[in-house]
């Protein structure tokens, strides 16, 4: 079987979570990603602890299936290079502040002029146009400016950050799909094309019903914690040792989880319908919570999953990666480098004739260098002279 994107060549000019986490997934998906660093690397190369073999457990995380080629694009030299990768790329992704590129030589305009069918993502905080467009972004930033910090949490306490870049995240998943249905569309057109993409955008997309309870209402929406502002019960309760997530979406299922866990609750007025139960909500969440004071968290969940009701145990990581279905879906795979054995995630692609996969490991800073210079036709002695001139760079863990 082949990957989806066999043949497709991306170039990764890109470090942090949003524009790295775009270009890994392509590349799980069979793109060949070349992974553009400044002489001193990506910049979470430097975030850590922890590591894994020297590297960075933060870097690990999103550069899977790329080689990395070291260049400073301040010399002559460093921008030939990048012009040869230019003409022969698909797809350039870019995440540094607006004009940056511009200054660097390398807008939109001057790559389509070496590169008439680029297609060309620029991942910003908040985007290319517009009053904010010069502010520097960054996960937590965004997801404050764009209304999600302010709904999250509970009721009493500061804003609450998600366990991981989640604003970053969602952006990434925007580029991704943003450059496929380029890709799509020119292979219809024949043409390539400019990405604007905005970290504000995406994310203030993601308040979906809380922006239109707003919108609706205006009022804005409370912090409920892990409830839900439209279903109850749907919110994590505490248990003997732990806590577990119910969700009842209809009122069949309520009357399911009544049968399961207390026959007397059915009989409640206040409880019959979910308009009900989120007017009541405070008052339900005691009552399921004295429900649960005596069972284990495996307990509550065993009763309620054999009973058709969606809930989970609030799992720690270590948990996570023990489960039997992330383990059955081999969501968690090791690799052999050589820098030693690593353990990362796997990836969620799976389709029946083109899977995703994940073929290379994190590169080292430069691991790529003479590989991808050979490609462009540049000679041995040329690329010694690249290192000796401080134009091209590599490290290892013991350089």
């Amino acid at each position: 079987m082949e990957n989806a994107l066999k043949g497709i060549r991306i170039l990764d000019i890109t470090q942090a979570m949003s524009g790295p986490f775009a270009t890994m997934l392509l590349g799980d998906l069979g793109a060949d990603v070349v992974k553009v660093e400044p002489p001193n690397g990506d910049q979470t190369r430097s975030w850590a602890p922890p590591y894994m073999n020297g590297i960075s457990s933060y870097f690990i995380s999103t550069n899977r299936n790329k080689k990395s080629i070291a260049i400073d694009l301040k010399t002559w030299d460093g921008k030939e290079i990048l012009r040869r990768l230019i003409a022969q790329s698909d797809i350039l992704v870019e995440n540094f502040r607006p004009g940056t590129m511009e200054k660097l030589g390398f807008s939109y305009e001057m790559a389509k002029a070496i590169n008439p069918k680029i297609i060309y993502c620029s991942i910003s905080g908040y985007g290319q146009t517009g009053p904010m467009k010069d502010y520097p972004g960054y996960d937590l930033t965004i997801l404050a400016m764009s209304g999600l910090l302010g709904i999250t949490g509970n009721p009493d306490s500061s804003p609450v950050k998600f366990g991981v870049p989640i604003g970053d995240i969602t952006t990434a998943l925007f580029a991704a799909v943003s450059i496929l249905a380029a890709l799509y569309n020119r292979k219809q057109s024949g043409e390539g094309q400019y990405i604007d993409l905005s970290m504000l955008d995406s994310n203030f997309l993601v308040l979906t019903h809380q922006l239109l309870s707003y919108l609706s209402t205006g009022k804005n929406p409370e912090k409920l914690g892990s409830a839900h502002s439209s279903i109850a019960p749907y919110q994590a309760y505490r248990t003997m040792n732990g806590y577990i997530v119910i969700t009842v979406g209809t009122d069949r299922l309520w009357e399911k989880f009544c049968s399961a866990i207390s026959p007397e609750l059915i009989e409640r007025k206040e409880f019959k319908t979910n308009v009900g139960r989120v007017s009541h909500r405070d008052v339900l969440e005691k009552e399921i919570e004295n429900l649960l004071k005596d069972k284990t968290t495996y307990e509550a969940y065993s009763i309620l999953v054999k009973n058709g009701i969606p809930c989970a145990p609030v799992n720690m990581v270590s948990d996570a990666v023990n489960n039997s279905q992330i383990k059955f879906r081999e969501m968690v795979l090791s690799m052999e480098t050589d820098y030693g054995k690593i353990t990362l995630a796997g990836t969620p692609f799976k389709m029946s004739r083109t899977p995703g996969e994940v073929k290379i490991p994190p590169p080292w800073l430069g691991e790529g260098n003479d590989e991808i210079l050979f490609k462009l036709g540049y000679a041995g002695k040329e690329i010694q002279e690249f290192y000796r001139n401080n134009v091209i760079f590599r490290r290892k863990k013991d350089d």
